[in-house]
């Protein structure tokens, strides 16, 4: 049986010698590979036998079977770590000398046996990742990265093998913070290296189907994890736009992978999952733990590698930047992008004909058309022509308000650059109403910026006249909102025509211009006049600029990105965690852009503006609507003041504003729930506030609104009262700075010293306080409170449902301030 010292021995042999390969390959401008003791050292790595372990060596046995146990756990972690550098060395070996054999490569007999050689020593790895701890398999992996290449076509079956393991191996390793993402970062350069990438996509073989399906697993392990996708992206990003010297070598061109697996760059342009409440709560931890930097032991322990998923949209659309429209490669991986994510468009029209505002839908939808936005300049026309059918369609689905916009801005930069094209954009309006019904207004909103259309053509006249001609049918349209986009859009030809003078127009004159004059000139207070003037304050009509918001001296470098990712999804009313800022494109370093193309904000006058009450409205043509029927024209869709201001923010104004625009009394009682986590409570006190004129619900997230039992229960009343965003964790502050501006904080629980609700007179401002369903109102709350009230009871049971007990204190708050109006007058 072998002696300890001589395993000690081999042990520490084994480890100076992995200590210098290391070293050799952390300097590799040294050159130290041509000593003669490497020479030695190539020679003995390349007769020794992989994963040789190391005998537990002969001693006097403990009498303690604990003691036992303890040393085999202890001389098993002494034997992994022998493996490891053993596979260490070999790592070094093969990048220093690939064929182990370089002195006799010229003759096919040793080439042969080379190929033997490097088929033997997967297979040793495969048995190495059986056989070594999750947390030591790392220069295995390097060197299946080195093998895989070379083996995919004599030994595609074991290659598949090696890349199955690998994965398996990596997913079992998903919920252990500190070895995981050292072993996905490796796993990912082995399996999506760019040699392994073009071996397999030239075969087309069952590797390259299986990397596909690593892809796919690992976007699906995304949705959970957040960062995974991050470091496939980049890693790819930069090997195919920027390949090393050595990938060059290898591969004809790199970027040839970009197209083989187009799938990854499509996927990441539309990335970003919609997660549950205890999901955002995770990954609002993680990011607040990265964001303190070396601050905190947890980022010095493990690494950091932007794990925002915003950051996969990010990298996608730097790389996208990157890309040059006159390179044959670029241009055709451009083209392949730009229709495959139409198809995905298309598809999630087909699958959900209607979506709500915020759904998973919605957000993939805006994520394609603001990623087409960025392809837009980098296209030919001969391109932009085919595809420009499938735009058009894409304009004749029902979608959400900021997706509308989208496509509107993509058509109107297609025909001001190529005007050629507006026959096409003339077929649009000549489909039966039944097809024109969910579109209409959009193609009339693209009239109404035809001065930017016509800037690049001689040919106004016709044009316009044809324009003309178009709008003025759809002015007698008997709905009411598409007569307001025509006359929208006649107005500005109408002007466009008389500073032309066009004289063939000159009998219309009286007809047009009593028209517009009678429109401007409408009386009354009824929803025509109110809705004309709304219409026309839209940031789409008034401030916004197709030309001006997209770039900046018309240069395809030069793009406006955070108009396109920021600020138009800000005045859609998307999710706030869709807006992505100028910051995020900055602090992501991974691709970099050359110094030429900088970040540049939107206008001042787009970024300055808030989000309109105004929201296009598609109606059927062959429904039984008269202008009497028009208050959907009217609906105000939710006033969300914390988009546009912080709890701390004066918002006594807003509720006015709010309730000036409903036409209804407007209270001093603000309603607290944010506490409240059940959809039913929040729904049902929804609708008592709207009901009783609460001027508002505060609640702990905006998101309850879209849950199906919180609309159930609030019957539409979230679009008649205001709705503030208050985290519990900010409570304290919020009650705080409502105490400066003279609220009385009252809190609807059992104390020693709570008053009787039938005893107790509510002042004008009062801010009710409801606690969580189970645990009430928590003690680092009550000594914030001015007062609690409780409702006297009668039975055994000692608590009331949540709703009821706020439903009692708001109908006795409303009735107290009822008596006291009538007293007044």
């Amino acid at each position: 049986e072998p002696k300890l010292k001589e395993q000690i021995i081999k042990v520490a042999s084994m480890a100076s010698l992995t200590a210098v390969c290391e070293i050799m390959d952390r300097k590799p401008e040294v050159h130290l590979e041509y000593l003669p003791s490497v020479d030695a050292l190539k020679r003995f790595i390349s007769v020794s036998q992989h994963n040789e372990v190391l005998k537990k060596p002969s001693y006097i046995e403990e009498e303690s079977s604990l003691s036992e146990e303890a040393t085999s756990q202890g001389w098993g972690k002494i034997v992994a770590r022998y493996v490891r550098d053993q596979w260490i060395c070999l790592r070094f070996i093969l990048n220093s000398f690939p064929t182990l054999a370089q002195e006799y490569e010229e003759t096919s007999e040793m080439s042969l046996s080379t190929v033997e050689r490097s088929r033997k020593i997967l297979e040793s790895a495969l048995e190495a990742l059986t056989i070594l701890p999750s947390d030591q398999v790392l220069p295995v992996f390097d060197c299946m990265k080195l093998l895989v290449p070379k083996l995919l076509d004599s030994a595609e079956s074991l290659c598949i093998e090696a890349f199955d393991l690998a994965w398996k191996i990596v997913s079992s390793l998903s919920n252990t913070q500190l070895i995981f993402w050292s072993n996905l970062k490796a796993f990912v350069q082995f399996v999506f290296d760019a040699e392994v990438l073009a071996v397999a996509a030239s075969a087309k073989g069952q590797a390259h189907a299986r990397i596909k399906e690593i892809i796919f697993k690992l976007i699906d392990m995304s949705t959970t994890k957040t960062g995974v996708f991050n470091v496939v992206l980049s890693h790819c990003c930069r090997s195919w736009i920027l390949p090393t010297l050595n990938e060059r070598s290898a591969l004809t061109n790199a970027f040839l992978n970009a197209g083989n697996y187009c799938e990854l760059t499509t996927e990441a342009c539309v990335f970003g999952t919609v997660f549950r409440r205890d999901q955002r709560l995770t990954q609002d931890v993680n990011a607040f733990i990265e964001n303190l930097g070396e601050k905190c032991a947890a980022n010095v322990v493990t690494e950091s590698t932007n794990r925002d998923d915003h950051y996969v949209r990010v990298c996608a659309i730097k790389f996208l930047c990157l890309l040059d429209g006159s390179n044959t490669l670029h241009k055709t991986f451009m083209e392949d992008v730009f229709i495959k994510l139409l198809d995905k468009d298309e598809l999630v029209s087909r699958s959900r004909t209607r979506y709500y505002a915020n759904s998973l839908q919605h957000r993939i939808k805006n994520r394609v058309w603001q990623t087409l936005l960025v392809l837009l300049p980098k296209l030919d026309q001969n391109f932009l022509w085919g595809i420009l059918d499938k735009v058009f369609q894409a304009g004749f689905s029902n979608n959400q308000a900021s997706v509308k916009y989208f496509i509107k801005w993509i058509v109107i930069l297609s025909l001001h650059k190529y005007p050629q094209f507006l026959n096409k954009f003339w077929d649009c309006f000549c489909y039966d109403e039944e097809k024109l019904k969910t579109s209409i207004c959009t193609f009339l909103s693209v009239l109404s910026h035809f001065d930017i259309i016509l800037q690049n053509t001689s040919e106004k006249k016709p044009a316009l006249k044809k324009a003309l001609i178009v709008v003025l049918q759809w002015c007698f349209n008997h709905n009411f909102s598409v007569r307001l986009y025509a006359l929208v859009a006649l107005k500005k030809i109408w002007g466009m025509c008389k500073v032309l003078h066009v004289e063939e127009f000159e009998a219309l004159t009286p007809v047009i211009e009593s028209s517009l004059q009678q429109v401007e000139n409408m009386h009354g207070t009824g929803n025509a006049r109110r809705n004309w003037q709304r219409i026309q304050d839209h940031f789409f009509f008034a401030t916004f600029h197709p030309l001006e918001d997209y770039s900046l001296e018309a240069s395809p470098r030069l793009l406006l990105i955070i108009t396109i990712f920021y600020t138009l999804p800000r005045l859609s009313e998307l999710a706030e965690d869709e807006w992505i800022s100028v910051a995020k494109f900055n602090r992501f370093t991974d691709v970099h852009l050359p110094p030429t193309f900088q970040w540049y904000h939107s206008r001042t006058e787009l970024r300055d503006l808030k989000p309109s009450d105004w929201s296009q409205q598609d109606m059927g043509s062959n429904s039984v609507e008269t202008d009497s029927q028009t208050e959907w024209t009217d609906v105000q869709k939710k006033i969300i003041p914390w988009k546009n201001s912080t709890p701390s923010s004066d918002l006594e104004m807003v509720f006015q504003d709010r309730a000036a625009k409903l036409g209804k009394s407007n209270s001093r009682l603000i309603v607290v729930a944010s506490l409240i986590d059940k959809p039913t409570n929040l729904g049902g006190l929804c609708r008592t506030s709207e009901i009783f004129g609460a001027s508002a619900l505060v609640v702990g997230s905006l998101h309850y609104i879209q849950d199906k039992q919180f609309q159930h229960l609030s019957v539409s009343a979230e679009q008649w009262l205001p709705l503030v965003e208050v985290k519990p964790s900010q409570l304290v502050d919020y009650l705080q700075q409502k105490k400066t501006e003279g609220y009385t904080i009252i809190g609807v629980e059992q104390t020693a010293k709570s008053f009787d609700l039938t005893e107790y007179c509510f002042p004008e401002k009062s801010l009710l306080l409801l606690g969580n369903e189970h645990e009430g109102i928590p003690a680092n709350l009550i000594h914030h409170l001015d007062v609690c009230v409780e409702i006297p009871q009668q039975g055994i049971i000692r608590s009331l449902n949540v709703h009821v007990s706020g439903a009692l204190l708001i109908w006795e708050y409303t009735r107290q301030q009822v008596i006291k109006q009538k007293q007044q007058k």
